[in-house]
């Protein structure tokens, strides 16, 4: 099955960018974006790809272990990015040392139950909004209107193993889907 652990940001944080990404919806150009699916937004903190189902009780237990190690910590959706021509994302600000310990403790937990991953690189807090259809729309507009955007803080208490659905219909404009298949609560007690 295909998984990634990720912090998924409460329904109201998510429901703020939700307004924001409206507005960038009416920018001109905005039709050369495929928009993420709301439901599906996260931070991925290390994306394991196709995992062997043997594996998954040993990666249960170490990214248990990992989350138990973690102390919850304050987060908020923060201004905007994108990674070349292809992806427009909002960023986080607020506890940023911490997701990424956290990231690296998921990573860490992923390649001592076995699952092969790709190599490390240092993690980068973003939330993929949009992907782009050409490379003949420029980013940036969208990126400065994000500039401005500041989500509401919330406390990340939790660790999420999600399970991706890729879409296999053929079916325009189809997302994929995430289920989230087991969630840790963070503690800190190491």
């Amino acid at each position: 099955m295909r998984l990634f652990a990720a912090v998924i940001p409460p329904s109201e944080q998510l429901a703020e960018l939700g307004r924001e990404i409206d507005l960038l919806g009416h920018m001109p150009g905005s039709g050369l974006l495929r928009w993420t699916s709301r439901p599906g937004w996260h931070f991925t903190l290390a994306f394991m790809g196709e995992a062997d189902d043997e594996l998954l009780p040993d990666l249960r237990a170490r990214l248990g272990r990992a989350a138990g190690r973690t102390a919850p910590f304050p987060l908020r959706l923060h201004g905007g990015g994108h990674f070349g021509k292809a992806v427009l994302w909002t960023g986080a600000a607020g506890g940023l040392d911490e997701l990424r310990l956290l990231a690296e403790r998921a990573d860490a937990a992923a390649r001592r139950a076995g699952v092969p991953m790709d190599r490390h690189r240092r993690y980068q807090a973003h939330l993929t909004v949009a992907r782009c259809r050409t490379e003949d729309l420029d980013l940036r507009p969208y990126v400065a209107a994000l500039d401005a955007f500041e989500g509401s803080r919330w406390r990340v208490g939790e660790l999420a193993l999600v399970r991706s659905h890729l879409p296999g219909g053929g079916t325009p404009g189809e997302q994929p889907r995430y289920e989230t298949v087991d969630a840790w609560p963070l503690g800190g007690s190491g």
